[in-house]
């Protein structure tokens, strides 16, 4: 639940965010604003600090300094509330592998403390696909089968906010098309989604807004509706072959 002291319309304040580890700095000084119901793509080469700033942001690791509010929660200080109200897809699972995909669901879905539980747990599963397969353990099953058991963990708290962290890396066809539709349905419905990818064509085809980060600082963003593809293309790809 969103606090009552928060007015306006962000769902996502980010001020002056830096990320060091050690002597290399990761996030530079981040200043970016996402809007309730907007769908931000991030867009970077490797090492642009896309995962930093997801795991930032979905309160897996600290920042150095700067401030992040969620939903009128502050990362720093209330976490934990921002947890019940976020789901996080990334290209790692975050799975128990000796536990079977229901098992997974369930354990999961008590951090929430999910009414109606083992309701919710078989109609998250049936709707990604692994019916048949809820009972065999995680271990068991193929990368895409664990990318859309993922899908299911990170919404089974029907969360306002998703991060997806290139969420379509090593998903098969079928996973891919479970998640572009939970993606515009999770859009249509008003909630907010942050995604880092590197194909421009799914970040295009899902965002409202896009941005490009590189080594640490935000160089270029711009609304989807007033884009110049190809001028988008040469600067993105600009920044990439540097790398």
């Amino acid at each position: 639940m969103e606090k009552a002291s928060s007015a306006n319309d962000s769902m996502v304040e980010i001020e002056d965010l830096t990320k060091a580890f050690g002597h290399f700095h990761a996030l530079k000084g981040i200043n970016l604003k996402i809007k309730k119901g907007e769908f931000l793509t991030i867009f970077g080469p490797n090492g642009a600090g896309k995962t930093t700033l997801i795991k930032i942001l979905s309160t897996l690791i600290k920042s150095t300094s700067g401030k992040v509010v969620i939903n009128g929660y502050d990362v720093k200080e209330e976490g934990e509330d921002i947890r019940r109200t976020i789901g996080l897809v990334s290209h790692q699972p975050y799975l128990y592998e000796n536990l079977s995909a229901y098992e997974n669901i369930i354990f999961f879905g008590r951090m929430y403390d999910i009414n109606h539980l083992e309701n919710r747990a078989h109609q998250i599963i049936e709707e990604v696909g692994l019916k048949e397969r809820m009972h065999d353990l995680v271990r068991n099953f193929s990368r895409g089968m664990q990318q859309r058991l993922s899908i299911a963990r990170a919404l089974i708290n029907r969360p306002q906010l998703l991060f997806l962290d290139e969420p379509f890396t090593g998903l098969d066809q079928h996973a891919a098309q479970i998640l572009q539709g939970y993606l515009r349905r999770f859009h249509d419905e008003g909630r907010t989604s942050i995604m880092t990818t590197h194909n421009i064509s799914e970040g295009l085809e899902l965002s409202d807004r896009i941005t490009i980060l590189h080594r640490g600082n935000i160089v270029y963003e711009e609304l989807v509706d007033n884009l110049n593809i190809e001028q988008f293309k040469k600067i993105y790809f600009s920044y990439v072959g540097e790398e």
